[in-house]
This record gives structure tokens, C-alpha cells and sequence, in this order.
């Protein structure tokens, strides 16, 4: 809400949380487009909710724990979309302390390439936002993925579709660690089996892009000047 310059629909997807968000989301009830409050399915099932009920011409997530790099984020990224030829912006992320401000990993995500792609490469999802059409047309999660759902779509757009990306140098997005694909070592396994079947899926590779994605996560954990 803290966002400038730029034309929000916010739509809320809460999970009939019990700890105390419901309380808060229903006192700021007035601020949002949409607000639903519901049991789901797992995390793609609640995406997939958002993005049915979106009007407006571009979608992207802000997750809970998850926050904005600085107010002008979306106004950055609508302005890239004043090109009608992208179909899909993203930026760089840091993951942070989960009571810290503190920088623990920096994903510079850089240009994107089929090759890229075809080693492992995928932009941060928290930044990718995507024209609602993109999502009209070639689908939104797979919801038999539990972890990597988000990589299956953007393998399928990216990979499969071949839509057009614009990349902001920049962070967008803070991510607290604590999220669902690096929990435990259980959720890690079966993010890389998930990975791995996202990959084959879509045609886009297998064991080799799946060792380079994990091998390319290394040195985001390097400290960078101004981290």
C-alpha cells in the first residue's frame, strides 16, 4: 500500500490463518479490491485464486514475510511494461534474516537467454510479474507440484511459450529464509525431484540444468559491497 505512482488492484488471499492476520486483514477490509478468506489447497491453489479473480493487465505476488525493495517497485516495473512487446518483467531478490534486515544471499538474476534457461537459469519469482493474458493463454499452476510450481510455470511461459522478458538491474523484492521449498531437508528433496520433473516436463532439460541451477546458487551467498 506503501507503492507510488502506479494503479494497484490489490486482491488478498489469506488461508483462514488462526494467528491473528484475519483480525488484521478484516480491519483493513476497505483497502483491498478483493479479499478472500478461505482454506485452500497449498500455496499454488491460493496463487491460482488471485489470478482468476485479477483485472488488471499485468499480475504479480507479494508473498507474506515478503516486502517491497523501496515504494517506486511497481511504478519501475509498469514503466517497463509501457513496451507492448514485453510480456514479462523481473529483478533481482535478497533473502534476508527472518528478525534481521540482514542480506544472507543476493540473487543477481541477469539477462534472460534460451541457453540460460536450457542451464538451469530462472528469474526470481517473487519479481515476475507477467501480463494477465500470458496466464489466459498458457496456463496458471500446476497444483500436483507442491513446492515448485512456480518453476513449472515459468519453464512453461519461458521454455514452451517463448514470451518476452524485461530485466530491471535492480532489487525488487526482500525475502525473508524460512519459505516453503528450503524449510527443511525434506522439502529441499522434493523441491529437486519437483524441479527435475518441471524440467523434462517442458522440455527444456534434466540432470545437467538441474545440478547447474542448485550449482549456480553459490555464490549469491558471497557478500557484495553495499549488502
Amino acid at each position: 500500500m506503501a507503492q507510488t505512482g502506479v494503479d494497484i488492484e490489490l486482491i488478498i488471499v489469506n488461508g483462514a490463518s488462526d494467528d491473528g492476520t484475519s483480525e488484521l486483514l478484516e480491519s483493513r477490509r476497505g483497502d483491498f479490491s478483493v479479499y478472500l478468506n478461505e482454506p485452500d489447497n497449498g500455496i499454488y491453489d491460493a496463487l491460482n485464486k488471485g489470478v482468476s479473480r485479477a483485472s488488471g493487465d499485468v499480475v504479480g505476488f507479494l508473498h507474506a514475510d515478503d516486502v517491497y525493495a523501496s515504494t517506486q517497485v511497481l511504478a519501475r516495473i509498469a514503466a517497463a511494461f509501457a513496451d507492448p512487446s514485453v510480456d514479462a518483467v523481473y529483478g533481482d531478490l535478497t533473502y534476508i534474516g527472518r528478525n534481521s534486515e540482514k542480506v544472507i544471499r543476493y540473487w543477481q538474476a541477469g539477462d534472460f537467454s534460451e541457453r540460460q534457461l536450457m542451464h538451469g537459469w530462472m528469474p526470481p519469482h517473487p519479481t515476475f510479474y507477467v501480463r494477465r493474458e500470458v496466464y489466459e493463454r498458457f496456463g496458471t499452476f500446476d497444483t500436483s507440484f507442491r513446492i515448485a510450481a512456480d518453476y513449472d510455470c515459468m519453464l512453461r511461459f519461458l521454455g514452451q511459450a517463448k514470451i518476452k522478458c524485461a530485466y530491471i538491474p535492480d532489487v525488487l523484492v526482500k525475502m525473508r529464509v524460512g519459505g516453503a521449498s528450503n524449510r527443511s531437508l525434506s522439502n529441499i528433496i522434493r523441491k529437486t525431484a519437483e524441479d527435475y520433473r518441471a524440467l523434462k516436463g517442458n522440455g527444456v532439460g534434466g540432470v545437467k540444468a538441474l545440478l547447474w541451477k542448485n550449482l549456480s546458487k553459490l555464490p549469491q551467498f558471497i557478500k557484495r559491497d553495499g549488502a
